[in-house]
């Protein structure tokens, strides 16, 4: 025989029932800060969702959680009782979450953003390298330059130091830009006279991406630059190619080339210089030694 106490108001089972999950998040950062606008701003919600989520938990468990004085709000006894058990238990649940998600991030691939031209001329070629040392490490790799945010699912990115990040990245060099001018063996004799210098009239291939390579170049090499023909094209690795085609001379980092180079297809007459800057492996976090993030940057040094 069952009883129907259990419908009475007053049963065991509704004073045990939860109140909304929403109203006691609202309810915990307007505890914690004292301040129904700024709980909005922080839940990304209007100053009037935050008050009737308060409210509304008020009418629920009959009790004032706040005093509000002059356009101020302040918890009670009993306001200040819930918001240390809400506040124990949102961080608990954070706390479970943050495990399930590192750990999820290390089942999960990981993405790798990398310039464009180094990416196609020198991180793909030793890539499967890469692979068959560590075969269980799950790398996607994806081209992207310049700016970035890790929230638009990076996990890790190569960048050139040409621009500021957020100072809470971490960047760990890898290795230091070298660049010098690059075209065909066959070509030597027509655009470099006999002291091994660039003629005037030397034809010169530019890029969009990095306009200022050849000054840039020029100026650290102390070398004069030609006033021959010029062509300019849209991505550095499209005047690259144009040199291996015979076009004229480009302005080449080593790391571009090196592979060119090697194989007899582009030469460097004058060799190359540091021009300053650097690439980096950047991350959300420090790289912790024997993690799989390590050992990638370690081998990525090692390609250097």
């Amino acid at each position: 025989m069952f009883s129907d106490h259990y419908g009475e108001p007053d049963s065991p089972s509704r004073d045990t029932r939860l109140p909304s999950l929403l109203a006691l998040r609202c309810f915990e950062a307007a505890a914690r800060l004292e301040n129904f606008t700024h709980a909005a701003a922080e839940l990304h919600l209007t100053h009037g969702a935050i008050s009737r989520a308060v409210r509304l938990l008020e009418e629920e468990l009959g009790v004032a959680l706040f005093e509000r004085r002059s356009r101020r709000v302040f918890l009670t006894d009993a306001g200040r009782t819930l918001a240390q058990a809400v506040g124990d238990g949102l961080g608990v649940i954070r706390q479970a979450v943050g495990v399930l998600r590192a750990s999820a991030r290390k089942e999960r691939r990981w993405v790798l953003s990398c310039e464009p031209t180094l990416l196609m001329r020198w991180l793909i070629p030793r890539w499967p390298a890469f692979q068959a040392q560590h075969p269980g490490i799950d790398v996607h790799l994806v081209a992207g330059g310049g700016p970035f945010s890790f929230n638009s699912g990076i996990d890790l990115a190569i960048r050139r130091d040409d621009f500021s990040w957020p100072e809470h990245y971490c960047a760990e060099p890898l290795f230091a830009e070298k660049t010098g001018p690059v075209c065909r063996p066959e070509k030597v004799d027509t655009w470099f006279n006999e002291h091994n210098e660039l003629r005037k009239d030397a034809a010169c291939l530019h890029t969009r991406t990095r306009p200022s390579a050849w000054a840039d170049w020029a100026m650290t090499a102390k070398q004069p630059l030609p006033r021959g023909l010029t062509q300019t094209f849209e991505h550095f690795y499209f005047s690259l190619q144009a040199a291996v085609a015979g076009l004229g001379v480009a302005m080449a980092p080593w790391h571009l080339v090196r592979d060119d180079l090697d194989s007899g297809l582009l030469t460097a007459p004058l060799g190359f210089v540091e021009d300053g800057s650097r690439y980096c492996l950047l991350s959300p976090q420090p790289v912790q030694p024997g993690s799989p993030q390590a050992d990638l940057l370690t081998w990525l040094r090692a390609q250097a």
